[in-house]
C-alpha cells in the first residue's frame, strides 16, 4: 500500500517540514523547535498553501509552551498570545493562519491548568492536522462529481497535497476524479513569480501518474480559444462569504476572466476554515513580496538593474466569475455563502 504523503508532521517535542522551496530539485527535510523557528518557515515559505500553514501555525503554538518547565496557566497564556502575534504577522492574506491561532487560543483559555493546557494545545494541533486529511478527501470526493470523463483542467499555483497536510483541494479534486478512472489532462500554469505550478504542481501530479502540461501563465487563453481547456479549477487562500469574493494566487483573476469570456466553468476548492466570514473585499490585506521575486529565477537576475518592481502575492476575483465553490460541506454557488454569515 502506498505510504501517505504528508508535508508536516509532530515529531518528539519538534516538528518536521518538507522544505517546498528546493522541490522539484531535491526533498529537504526541516526540523522545527520553536515558534520563532516556525514563524520564520512560514515567512519564507519553507511551508506553504493555506492550509498548510493553518497547521503549522497550530504546531507553532504547540511548541510554544509543551517544553516549557512552568505549568503556570497564565504564564503559559501570555506565552501563546506573543507566540500567536509573531505568527500572525508573517503572512496577512491567508486566512487559515488567522483561524489557527485562534482556535488553539480558544482550547488554551478553557483548559482547567498549565499542565492541562500543554496537552490540550498539542492533542488540538494534531486533530488539526489529521482533520485536514479528511477534509481534502471529503473535498475530492464531493468535486470530483464535477470533473467528466475527457476534461482538460486548467489548475494555477498549487493547490496540492504540498499546499496542505496532504491530498490537496483542487489537486484533491482531480487526483479523486482520476482514481475514479476519468481521463483527464491538467494544464498547469507556471504560476510567476515563485513558479509553484512548475516546480510543485507538476512534481505532484507526475508522481501520481496523472498526465500533466506545463504551460506559462500567459498562454491559457490562447488554449481556451482553441477549446483545449474544458474546466478551471484552483484552490483558495480566503472566500469572503459575504460577498463570494475569491482570494488566490495572483494570476487567477486573468484565468477567471478568459473562462468567464470562453464560457468554461470557473471551480474553487478550499476547507471551510479558508471562508472568511467577517469581511469585505476592501477590508483584505493583500501580501506584497520582495522584490527580488520577479528580478531573479533561482538566483539568475532575469532583469535590469534600477527597474522598478509590483509584487502582490494574490488577487481578488470577484463572484461572477466564479461557477462553483466546493468545500468539504457541499457545492456552492458563491451567493450562496452569504447564508453562513445570516
Amino acid at each position: 500500500m502506498k505510504k501517505e504523503f504528508r508535508t508536516i508532521w509532530w515529531d518528539k517535542g519538534s516538528v518536521v517540514i518538507i522544505d517546498q522551496r528546493l522541490i522539484p530539485y531535491r526533498i529537504k527535510y526541516i526540523k522545527i523547535r520553536s515558534y520563532k523557528e516556525m514563524a520564520n518557515a512560514i515567512k519564507k515559505m519553507a511551508i506553504r498553501g493555506a492550509p498548510a500553514i493553518g497547521v503549522a501555525a497550530a504546531m507553532g503554538m504547540a511548541l510554544a509552551v509543551v517544553n516549557m518547565k512552568s505549568n503556570n496557566k497564565e504564564m503559559l497564556i501570555n506565552r501563546l498570545e506573543k507566540a500567536g502575534e509573531i505568527i500572525r504577522s508573517t503572512r496577512p492574506t491567508a486566512v487559515n493562519l488567522f483561524w489557527a491561532v485562534d482556535r488553539i487560543m480558544k482550547i488554551a483559555r478553557e483548559s482547567p491548568s498549565g499542565e492541562k493546557l500543554k496537552i490540550n494545545v498539542l492533542n488540538e494541533a494534531l486533530r488539526m492536522a489529521e482533520e485536514d486529511i479528511e477534509i481534502n478527501k471529503k473535498i475530492g470526493e464531493i468535486g470530483s462529481r464535477l470533473i467528466e470523463d475527457g476534461d482538460k483542467i486548467l489548475t494555477h499555483c498549487n493547490a496540492g497535497a504540498l499546499a496542505t497536510v496532504g491530498h490537496g483541494t483542487a489537486l484533491g479534486v482531480i487526483k479523486t476524479a482520476y482514481s475514479q478512472g476519468k481521463r483527464i489532462i491538467v494544464y498547469a500554469s507556471e504560476t510567476r513569480p515563485r513558479l509553484q505550478g512548475a516546480k510543485l504542481t507538476t512534481w505532484e501530479l507526475i508522481r501520481e501518474n496523472i498526465p500533466v502540461k506545463l504551460i506559462t501563465d500567459n498562454m491559457s487563453a490562447f488554449l481556451m480559444q482553441k477549446k483545449e481547456i474544458s474546466k478551471v479549477i484552483v484552490g483558495a487562500d480566503r472566500i469572503l462569504a459575504k460577498t463570494g469574493h475569491v482570494i488566490n494566487k495572483i494570476g487567477t483573476l486573468s484565468h477567471a476572466i478568459t473562462a468567464k469570456y470562453y464560457g468554461i466553468p470557473f471551480i474553487v476548492a478550499a476547507p471551510s476554515s479558508s471562508i472568511d466570514l467577517n469581511h469585505n473585499p476592501d477590508e483584505v490585506v493583500i501580501e506584497e513580496r520582495d522584490v527580488d521575486e520577479v528580478l531573479y529565477i533561482d538566483g539568475v537576475r532575469i532583469a535590469p538593474r534600477g527597474v522598478e518592481v509590483v509584487n502582490p502575492a494574490f488577487d481578488i476575483t470577484p463572484p461572477e466569475l466564479v461557477s462553483y465553490i466546493v468545500t468539504e460541506k457541499g457545492v456552492f454557488k458563491p451567493e450562496e455563502l452569504r447564508r453562513l454569515v445570516e
